[in-house]
């Protein structure tokens, strides 16, 4: 069978690459080896999203005297909570199901593997190879959870995210080794829901990416909330020979011996570039990742790459973006190639995380003379109202010209907030120009303009 596009993969690179293809009037196929959707539908983004709400929900009736309302028996159900996660993913897989024959794209089921001539072997679940070719073929089989040498998963006491989502009992201590968006996700999850947590984290701070005045924010609502956190700290070996979990943590004190019911492993991810072929086409890659241009073309003309599979942040609207960059590249439309810079990364624990660009410390790495603002919701008469006044939107402006540098916001509901910040951004908006745009009160995001109001010396309500 002849394609002018063949996309291996469905992840939220994969589908929405094929059906921007066939927007496109390219005859396409989507080869899939498990579940459409990928990783982010089925055992990532959406489901880890229902099991937070779960917890929130949980979190808010524990807490409904607060509110002036009064509720008994407050109780939980995990293995409902586990059941409605895994239902919310596979209502939105059949969502993509339903997107790929409104599109007219063909599903192959099986696993896909690059030929020369740019062609496609799927080995279907029988055994049965069946050889395809395309114009152009696009790579976007994803990643899975990095395995270190020093923590080896079994899939039981030893766990990826893929188990942590789907335990068949709640498990009453956790050991989680990364303090990532996955690790703090889930360190929230099984904390609101009553395991004993403790993170254990290498670098200095959790969530080691962010602004180091939000790292210091979450650090405080972790422990706060009944969280133990170790910094400075890496797991050197694990025992599972007992009932439970005995894991050795190297600290600066000395190592020091913790026991849980299970270890989950956060420390990353690799990807999925083995045995797709990439060696016989002669595929460059470079530290795990398949190296692109702007267009995400390889080395060798007709074969592509989006996704985790590449060097770009393993996001999945990086993913999504990439795909339709690479496509429209294909159809000679006039396209701009993604400004790295301005990607927004979220994190879905309570209190939530969401930043843009710069951090200060990197602002001033760069040479930049800049002006800071922060604006904390507890001076926030909606942050008050709801009941979520921890956190604070902060933001960095180049002192000469203005230019928007970062945004970080660690707080209720901020995930939705960013976008304000990436628009701006995308935009050249200035600091006083979004001083002079006028925010909705009382509302969460007039925190963003009261934050660039402090940087500027205007602050009504500091």
């Amino acid at each position: 069978m002849k394609y002018d596009i063949i996309v291996i993969g469905s992840g939220p690179g994969g589908y929405v690459t094929a059906i921007r293809a066939s927007q496109l009037g390219f005859k396409t196929a989507v080869v899939e080896k498990e579940n459409l959707g990928g990783i982010c539908l089925n055992w990532g983004c959406i489901p880890t999203k229902a099991l937070l709400k779960s917890a929130q929900v949980y979190d808010y009736l524990k807490h409904v005297d607060e509110y002036g309302l009064k509720a008994e028996a407050i109780d939980k159900d995990f293995e409902a909570v586990i059941k409605r996660s895994r239902g919310v993913a596979e209502g939105m897989s059949k969502g993509v199901q339903f997107l790929m024959k409104k599109n007219k794209i063909d599903v192959i089921d099986g696993f896909g593997k690059i030929k020369e001539g740019k062609k496609v072997d799927v080995t279907a679940e029988d055994g049965k190879v069946t050889e395809y070719s395309a114009d152009h073929i696009v790579i976007a089989t994803g990643a899975r959870s990095r395995i270190l040498p020093s923590l080896p998963q079994d899939g039981k006491k030893v766990i990826g995210y893929r188990e942590a989502m789907s335990l068949p009992t709640q498990p009453k201590s956790m050991i989680v080794v990364g303090s990532g968006a996955i690790g703090v996700e889930f360190a929230h999850f099984y904390n609101a829901m009553g395991t004993e947590v403790t993170i254990v984290e290498y670098m200095p701070n959790i969530v080691p990416v962010e602004d180091k005045d939000v790292s210091k924010q979450m650090e405080r609502s972790f422990k706060k909330a009944g969280i133990k956190i170790m910094t400075n700290s890496s797991v050197e070996s694990v025992d599972t020979s007992g009932k439970g979990v005995k894991a050795t943590v190297k600290t600066k004190k000395g190592e020091q011996v913790l026991e849980a019911d299970i270890v989950l492993s956060a420390v990353g991810i690799k990807t999925n570039i083995e045995n797709i072929g990439l060696e016989d086409v002669g595929i460059v890659t470079d530290r795990d990742k398949i190296l692109v241009n702007d267009w995400y073309q390889t080395n060798i003309p007709g074969y592509y790459a989006i996704g985790d599979v590449t060097p770009g942040p393993a996001l999945a609207h990086v993913a999504s973006a990439e795909g339709i960059t690479c496509v429209e590249k294909i159809a000679g439309l006039h396209t701009e190639s993604i400004d790295y810079g301005n990607i927004p990364g979220c994190t879905y624990a309570t209190p939530e995380i969401a930043s843009v660009g710069l951090t200060e410390e990197k602002a001033k790495e760069a040479g930049y003379d800049i002006k800071v603002g922060k604006f904390p919701f507890s001076a926030s008469g909606k942050a008050k109202a709801a009941g979520t006044p921890e956190g604070f939107v902060k933001v960095i402006f180049d002192a000469k010209y203005g230019e928007w540098l970062g945004c970080h916001m660690i707080g209720a509901g901020v995930t939705d907030m960013i976008a304000e910040a990436v628009l701006g951004r995308k935009l050249e908006t200035t600091g006083h120009e979004v001083l002079k745009a006028i925010h909705p009160h009382p509302t969460m995001s007039e925190a963003v303009m009261e934050a660039v109001a402090d940087a500027y010396d205007e602050v009504i309500h500091l």
